[in-house]
């Protein structure tokens, strides 16, 4: 028998901008859309949502400027209380561009520590959630608690894939279900070992999720995944369960250490090696 296909269901919510309970509005807001959750789905929430959910967001003209945020805003032509909220927030930061930094935070690496003035008032700008998988299993202990339904969560951002224009979703954190599927060891279609392949399950899914949630003013910060074949379990996840250390990220390495340049001398470039 045939499996049934993925269904991707958008769910509105009221526009949120300071901090709020989110699993009431979760509960109202799909009973609103005519839904029922049932056990094996999949909940994609923003992870801004999120945020302002626990009071994440910042007044801008609040913000005290450090030296090193200031030298940081007039080197890259940046927002100086951003530039702050990126040195407190970021794990690390590599360098930047005209406007943005670049930084590794939450096993994820992009710009500006995640930090967003999109959808928020004026003046104010969102910061990831504190803890954001420690927020994924409360939101899914949560709606246990209230419904009896047993469900994936996970937190979706928006993200810039390097080299290519325009964002897509990708997991900032994940509750309930393994993020990744490791294919390493079994067979392709002609019996050849894979060797390195693992199936980042969690992003796939926020891929499909952020087709209907938008980025403007769609007011559709929640997404129920269905049939999506993904295997609950009640297992403890963290960053680690889905990110690699930046120091071994192929991107990264590729441009630091490994750079062509500093293993050849231009001189000793092969001449087909801009081809």
């Amino acid at each position: 028998m045939p499996q049934p296909y993925l269904t991707v269901i958008p769910i509105h919510a009221p526009i949120q901008k300071q901090l709020f309970d989110l699993h009431d509005t979760l509960v109202k807001a799909i009973a609103s859309a005519g839904e029922i959750l049932q056990d094996g789905d999949v909940i994609a929430i923003s992870s801004k949502y999120t945020a302002i959910s626990e009071g994440r967001v910042v007044e801008l003209a609040a913000v005290a400027v450090s030296p090193e945020a200031a030298a940081l805003a007039e080197r890259y032509h940046m927002n100086p209380q951003i530039a702050q909220l990126v040195v407190q927030e970021a794990e690390h930061i590599f360098g930047g561009i005209h406007g943005f930094l670049l930084t590794a935070h939450h096993g994820m690496i992009q710009p500006n520590a995640g930090i967003d003035r999109s959808n928020i008032p004026n003046g104010f700008a969102v910061l990831f959630p504190a803890d954001p998988y420690e927020s994924a299993r409360r939101i899914r202990q949560g709606l246990r608690e209230l419904l009896g339904v047993d469900v994936g969560i996970i937190l979706t951002d928006s993200w810039l894939m390097p080299g290519r224009l325009g964002t897509t979703g990708v997991a900032l954190a994940v509750a309930g279900f393994r993020p990744i599927q490791d294919e390493r060891g079994k067979t392709d279609l002609f019996g050849n070992p894979m060797q390195v392949t693992q199936r980042g399950l969690a992003d796939t899914l926020c891929a499909a999720a952020q087709l209907v949630m938008g980025e403007r003013d769609e007011a559709t910060p929640i997404v129920i995944l269905r049939n999506s074949g993904i295997r609950l379990e009640d297992v403890t996840l963290s960053a680690a369960d889905v990110s690699i250390d930046w120091r071994m990220c192929i991107y990264v390495e590729s441009l630091t250490e490994g750079r062509w340049d500093v293993i050849f001398q231009p001189q000793q470039w092969p001449r087909d090696s801009a081809r």
